[in-house]
């Protein structure tokens, strides 16, 4: 399969940060300076996921009203368009977009509106995963999630924990998941990333429909059985996995034998902006390692729909695109 094969295939991209995903053009004009992409992306040379998480400075302070957020959230969903992606859910950190002038209700909803613009203008479709972060007390993310409750279903999707994982195990956060299942609401929970193996499981005893980046668990016989078994979808991001040292330089990557072990696993982008990267670079990346096939590349898509937080008419929709 070629990279014209790929861009036509109607691709899913379920682990895409907004932040971490804006365009270098949208970042120029909102901020009025310009900006190279070395600044704003990270390399191959990176050394760890707190040194990824530095390049998040820039795209957040262009994230600083209703207007910026929405246009920002409009910005990524014509990226993903661009590429052949036809079904997107894009994640945020409500709390970190929080000023004297924008609330969290302000923040959700200006991202609410830019993908119903976004879906209107691109033909794509799109839901929002409202992010908790592993800095923030425990008490604020709940009042947030609480407030997201509010617009599940109706543009909200799920809800999530991203951060500093290595330094913030998933125990922490018994809590503030008890309280999300409370709520009713679908969540993912990124685990395994920087952080241990214990992190995932305790993220699927929490009961995360999903985990981002699930990578530490490539060993773990056990573990990844539990997860086949619960069908936990795992969102993979194999650039930034490499780039922030989740997967070693010379590591292979595990996507495919997650696959071959009837794991949900899907391929996504994480940062498109910070990685450099679309859902086709991501397979093209992995295509040219030869650590992924044909079969693999379509299953993934699969996988995609299955364990979306899309409304069964959309997936309806995607399955017959498929």
């Amino acid at each position: 399969m070629n990279r014209e094969d790929i861009i036509k295939l109607p691709k899913l991209d379920l682990h895409c940060h907004l932040d971490g995903s804006l365009s270098k053009v949208f970042l120029e004009n909102t901020l009025g300076r310009n900006f190279t992409m070395e600044e704003l992306s990270i390399s191959m040379d990176c050394n760890s996921l707190v040194e990824y998480l530095e390049k998040f400075d820039v795209p957040l302070e262009a994230m600083n009203s209703r207007d910026n957020i929405k246009a920002a959230t409009i910005d990524v969903m014509k990226s993903a368009a661009d590429e052949g992606v036809r079904y997107i859910e894009i994640r945020f950190a409500p709390l970190l977009s929080v000023s004297g002038n924008v609330n969290t209700r302000d923040v959700i909803e200006s991202v609410i509106e830019g993908l119903k613009l976004g879906s209107q203008t691109f033909n794509i479709h799109g839901n929002a995963i409202c992010c908790a972060m592993t800095h923030h007390d425990i008490k604020d993310s709940m009042s947030m999630f609480k407030i997201a409750r509010e617009y599940y279903g109706s543009g909200v999707a799920g809800l999530d924990l991203a951060g500093d994982e290595a330094n913030h195990p998933i125990g922490e956060f018994k809590e503030l998941f008890g309280f999300a299942k409370e709520l009713g609401m679908n969540f993912t929970i990124h685990a395994g990333e920087a952080g241990p193996k214990s992190n995932i499981e305790g993220a699927i005893e929490y009961g995360a429909k999903r985990i981002g980046h699930g990578i530490a668990m490539r060993n773990d016989e056990r573990l990844l059985k539990l997860a086949k078994d619960k069908s936990i979808g795992i969102e993979m991001c194999p650039i930034s996995n490499y780039q922030t040292k989740a997967v070693g330089r010379e590591d292979l990557y595990p996507y495919s034998d997650y696959i071959k072990k009837g794991i949900l696993a899907t391929i996504n982008t994480d940062n498109r902006l910070v990685s450099n990267t679309s859902i086709t670079k991501e397979i093209l990346f992995l295509q040219d390692k030869s650590m992924i096939n044909d079969e693999e590349i379509v299953k993934g898509i699969k996988n995609a729909i299955e364990v979306s937080f899309a409304s069964d008419e959309i997936k309806e929709m995607l399955w017959k695109e498929c």
